[in-house]
């Protein structure tokens, strides 16, 4: 078992709307008493520095059509200067619970609403230094009540997929983000472990 580490001072490097760059002083805590990760955390000194990048918790959402489909958006990504095909997602908004944010994200994204919404599981980003955490919905009974609409700097247009088309799509790179590729992941499993 390893050490906890905790943080004696922090600083912030880098402020944006979405994510802060911080700097913290760490300290190990006890581990306890003849396990191996005392032994093997010693080597490394009770003191160390962390880059961390303080986002807010993310959100995706699994819509299914009535016909069985994956609606699904595809938008401009700048990281990799190309067009993508996700699901739709997005950022919890302070005081915002992840249910709520997934019903929003929704609603922007595609102008759907759902009747009914699953959690299919929570998951940490990248743990070596964002602080946040993606929880993932599956939303089916989806009714059109309006248009995609976007958060003002989006540019989106929807797209359907067949739901056992999907892992096909990600092996041949069609569905690239490793986000999107989790989530129906947790729907595979999800799906598996009901019908064991």
């Amino acid at each position: 078992m390893t050490r906890p580490w905790y943080p004696k001072d922090e600083e912030t490097l880098f402020e944006h709307p979405i994510f802060a760059v911080k700097r913290q002083q760490l300290e190990a805590g006890e581990a306890p008493a003849g396990s191996e990760g005392a032994t093997a955390m010693s080597r490394g000194g009770d003191q160390r520095v962390a880059i961390l990048v303080d986002a807010p918790d993310w959100i995706n959402v699994i819509p299914i059509l009535p016909n069985g489909e994956v609606l699904m958006v595809r938008q401009w990504r700048y990281g990799v200067a190309a067009e993508t095909l996700e699901i739709p997602g997005g950022m919890v908004e302070p005081d915002e619970e992840p249910r709520a944010a997934a019903e929003r994200e929704l609603l922007e994204e595609t102008g759907y609403r759902a009747g009914q919404w699953t959690q299919l599981g929570e998951l940490d980003p990248n743990p070596a230094f964002q602080t946040n955490r993606i929880v993932t919905y599956l939303a089916e009974e989806l009714e059109q009540v309006g248009l995609p609409e976007g958060d003002g700097e989006e540019e989106i247009t929807l797209d359907q997929a067949p739901l056992e088309r999907i892992p096909e799509m990600i092996a041949e790179g069609e569905i690239r983000h490793t986000l999107v590729v989790s989530a129906f992941y947790l729907l595979g499993l999800r799906r598996s472990l009901k019908d064991g």
